[in-house]
């Protein structure tokens, strides 16, 4: 079988509003105001898939937001987004490993992200087989091309792979593929969906 793990708050646990927090502290403009400011529009968009650098993104945003930040405050802000890995799911993915099944990352994310998440928290590669990122290939979630690309990537049919993610329009599209797709509400959505599964099962 092949798994496919999104990473933001199915192997990680993020917040956007600790970004706001800190862009505020750094800038002086009260957090209510950036989050009403802020949108995942073209420029979030453009980022995630690569087409615009990290200097712009940040330049174009703080500009949409109305606050000043230099690239290394914006940056801060911007890593601030990451609370802390969920263990029980790298767990998880270990033992599908060890197992015999494929296990991936696909994950709508963004160049400057990879200043700080490899970094910090080194076990989301180390229990990966493959990191699928939005950035590097130009495409991201919901678009059905990016799952389809992971399934002929990696040489499986839909109907062998699992997919979770946090994001019900990113579920709905993988389903509409035909991959069983998981839409992870919390912590306990990925260990509940493998509570009776058998990790001592030889993999055919």
């Amino acid at each position: 079988m092949l798994y496919i793990f999104d990473m933001g708050n199915v192997i990680i646990d993020i917040d956007f509003d600790r970004v706001f927090d800190k862009w505020s502290e750094l800038s002086g403009t009260p957090s209510s105001e950036i989050k009403s400011r802020f949108t995942f529009g073209n420029i979030f968009q453009l980022h995630e898939c690569g087409k615009i650098s990290d200097i712009e993104f940040a330049e174009m945003l703080c500009e949409e937001m109305g606050i000043t930040l230099s690239f290394e405050d914006f940056a801060e802000g911007w890593h601030s987004i990451f609370i802390s890995l969920r263990p029980e799911v790298i767990d998880i993915m270990e033992r599908l490993r060890e197992q015999g099944h494929r296990v991936v990352v696909l994950s709508n994310t963004n160049r400057l992200h990879l200043d700080y998440w490899p970094e910090h928290y080194p076990e989301i590669a180390a229990s990966s087989d493959f990191l699928y990122l939005s950035q590097d290939l130009g495409m991201r979630k919901p678009d059905p091309e990016i799952f389809k690309y992971v399934l002929e990537s990696e040489e499986f049919d839909a109907a062998d792979a699992v997919f979770f993610d946090d994001v019900e329009e990113n579920v709905k599209a993988a389903q509409a593929l035909g991959i069983t797709s998981v839409h992870v509400l919390n912590k306990d959505t990925v260990p509940e969906y493998f509570r009776t599964y058998d990790f001592s099962a030889e993999v055919e």
